[in-house]
């Protein structure tokens, strides 16, 4: 196979178009945030927190409509044991942006926070913040390795050129305009992705639904024609694990830095409401297309295409049957034309990970937990530093692992377990602290990592009720790897263990020390009976309890820099909470 002059043409048009849109975001925007005194770095992570509707509902849309999305659609649909009944993405993720919507998007925009990760600091203090920021990193970090991996397989087909040198371009096209423009850059490339998403995927259906070699898509939902039907169906046995697995994406779609960076910079508290509804129906409508090219996928005869004889799914290749389909079932313009939108729209999806991932590390670990002196300027300079080492990193990943999945698997399995219920009690269960969040981080880390995880070929060390050995035969080597698949939904169970967890120590340590059972010495978190115990605890007292005095708030003050002071703040809330925020957050400082 040479390479295709009018395959690598489309690529560099689409790849043009999206840096183009990236810069020239950059540079209209270059002043916005500045003139109402907000930090530059601030602008940055969330923009002038002025994004409106239009910018707003395809951004938002996008935070999980990528390429491992259209991708990972398609392949489910297409996947014999599986069929549609199995491609859970589109509908777990739509519900998360509706979750999210009606309980954490107000919140957390109302109380003007800048990163997901702020109100654990300001409430469980640094180190634990810093605790936190691990499961997040590695969710994102992994996350857009998996998106720069599926790229270079995408690319493979399309184009015989060297993997390796397309996925490193295209991470230094997204790290580029990220580094420019920050959110801004992140927005408005993120409209143009779904566009090349819509229309290349759109565009091809029709031809490859036309094409000779492809049965009628209705008669293959039910019938087995070249393979069993692409519906799928749930065996009774997999039922808990389906809804485990539903419950894993619906409720742990929601804690990710790439969600609350949108809801935060969205210019209130209800349109980020609003953002998030537009988006589940954006959600839906994309997987569409998808699992379209899967049901295509799962009734073509491959023996009559340019493919070969062998189907996709006997060669080990089922992840790629999307741009296989856009390939050997459509003319070749039309295939170009879909895969260059597709690979510049997988390209664009990695960027706000990136984002997401430095944001959080340059504000709550450099600056709260290492610097607060820190000026705006260092700041920055940070993030653009941590952009660019991540955004290597992610690619660095994406080439030289071949578990990228799994990876990214157990470390969204994480933020569900951990980092779920710790939102849950920060926003929602007044009362919980700093032991509460340690005891429910070991208890959600130690159940999920004992289930084990097939895809790292970590065996488990707990063995949930119900489960069995399964056999996974490799279709080109023939070896049989035996693995362990746990039937009980423990995913959603150590969440709701780490969530119990976290409120029960919370609420029995502070018994004991409040009761004076155990002496006052030993809270070495300080997040009991430190001085500002009650505040902490309840900070809508604050104002009227008489424990603070302004002698006592002063010097707190004046060694805190305005980017921190000013963080918490914010117009629209009371001003009690304006006087609170930073005081809490400087409770645990040492």
């Amino acid at each position: 196979m040479a390479v295709h002059a009018e395959g690598i043409v489309a690529i560099v048009i689409f790849y043009l178009l999206i840096l183009g849109v990236g810069i020239w975001a950059a540079w209209k925007n270059k002043n916005s945030g500045v003139s109402e005194g907000q930090d530059r770095s601030e602008t940055i992570m969330v923009g002038g927190r002025d994004i409106g509707l239009f910018v707003g509902g395809f951004t938002m849309t996008a935070t999980w409509v990528g390429g491992g999305y259209i991708n990972g659609t398609a392949e489910y649909v297409y996947l014999p044991d599986f069929g549609l009944a199995w491609a859970q993405a589109p509908f777990g993720y739509a519900l998360s942006l509706v979750v999210g919507g009606l309980f954490f998007a107000k919140p957390m925009r109302s109380r003007g926070y800048v990163t997901m990760l702020d109100p654990f600091q300001q409430i469980y203090g640094k180190r634990m913040g810093g605790l936190l920021f691990i499961p997040a990193l590695m969710g994102e970090i992994f996350w857009s390795a998996a998106i720069l991996s599926a790229l270079g397989a995408t690319l493979s087909v399309i184009v015989d050129i060297d993997i390796n040198m397309s996925v490193v371009i295209s991470a230094l096209i997204a790290i580029f305009y990220t580094l420019v423009g920050g959110l801004y850059s992140v927005a408005y490339t993120d409209v143009v992705q779904l566009f090349c998403i819509f229309l290349g995927l759109w565009v091809s259906v029709p031809f490859a639904l036309s094409n000779p070699a492809v049965s009628s898509i209705s008669v293959t939902a039910k019938e087995a024609v070249y393979q069993t039907p692409w519906l799928g169906k749930i065996d009774s046995a997999d039922t808990w694990m389906w809804i485990d697995n539903f419950c894993l994406l619906m409720l742990g779609g929601i804690p990710w830095q790439v969600y609350f960076q949108r809801v935060l910079s969205a210019s209130s508290a209800t349109y980020a409401q609003v953002l998030s509804f537009i988006a589940a129906a954006g959600c839906l409508v994309m997987a569409v297309p998808s699992v379209l090219i899967g049901a295509i996928g799962a009734s073509t005869d491959w023996n009559q295409t340019t493919y070969g004889a062998i189907p996709p799914k006997e060669k080990d290749q089922s992840d790629m049957i999307l741009p296989i389909v856009l390939q050997h079932l459509c003319p070749p313009w039309i295939s170009f034309f879909g895969l260059g939108a597709v690979s510049a729209a997988v390209m664009s999806s990695a960027d706000s990970s990136i984002l997401s991932a430095s944001s959080m590390f340059a504000r709550n670990i450099y600056q709260l937990a290492f610097r607060q002196s820190a000026t705006d300027r260092e700041i920055v300079w940070v993030m653009r530093i941590t952009i660019f080492v991540f955004g290597a990193l992610a690619t660095a990943m994406a080439l030289l692992t071949g578990t990228v999945y799994g990876l990214w698997y157990l470390s969204s399995d994480l933020v569900y377990v951990i980092i779920f219920p710790q939102l849950l009690s920060v926003l929602f269960i007044k009362g919980t602290n700093t032991y509460g969040s340690v005891a429910g981080y070991v208890f959600g880390l130690l159940l999920r990592i004992g289930g084990g995880e097939p895809y790292l070929k970590l065996p488990p060390f707990i063995y949930y009720p119900g489960w069995v050995q399964q056999e996974k035969i490799h279709h080109l080597t023939g070896d049989v790897e035996y693995f362990i698949q746990q039937r009980f939904p423990f995913k959603t169970v150590s969440m709701l263990a780490s969530f119990l967890g976290n409120v029960a120590f919370s609420y029995l340590l502070k018994y004991l020390f409040e009761s004076g059972t155990l002496s006052h010495k030993y809270d070495f978190m300080d997040a009991v009976v430190s001085k500002h115990s009650k505040e902490i605890m309840d900070k809508t007292t604050l104002v009227s309890s008489d424990n603070i005095i302004l002698s006592e708030m002063a010097p707190v003050k004046t060694h805190l820099s305005n980017s921190l002071a000013g963080t918490f703040t914010n117009t629209e809330a009371l001003s009690d909470d304006e006087e609170s925020s930073p005081e809490s957050l400087n409770n645990h400082h040492e």
